[in-house]
């Protein structure tokens, strides 16, 4: 290989960024890989990520669908009680 070869490189400099930040608050300069937003460091490599079903997010349950259902039928009564205060302060 001699030393002036020129490499073709336009593909990978084309090729799509990933869309992480860095802890220094810049982009991640790292190729996604294909298909994904992100880089293999990032997330977007098969099998990273907290496993299906993971126990260790069940803390609290503030974010099962148990407590979604419930904030929002808490959101709705409190609607509508408005709405009757409003309309009995308007008669």
């Amino acid at each position: 290989m001699s030393a002036n070869h020129i490499r073709n490189t336009a593909a990978m400099l084309m090729s799509p960024r990933c869309s992480a930040g860095t802890r220094g608050g810049f982009a991640c300069r790292a190729p996604a890989l294909r298909g994904k937003l992100r880089c293999r460091m990032h997330g977007g490599a098969r099998g990273s990520g907290a496993p299906r079903g993971n126990q260790n997010a069940l803390k609290h349950g503030a974010f099962t669908q148990e407590g979604i259902a419930e904030r929002r039928a808490i959101g709705t009564l409190l609607e509508e009680a408005e709405e009757l205060l409003a309309t009995i302060a308007s008669d």
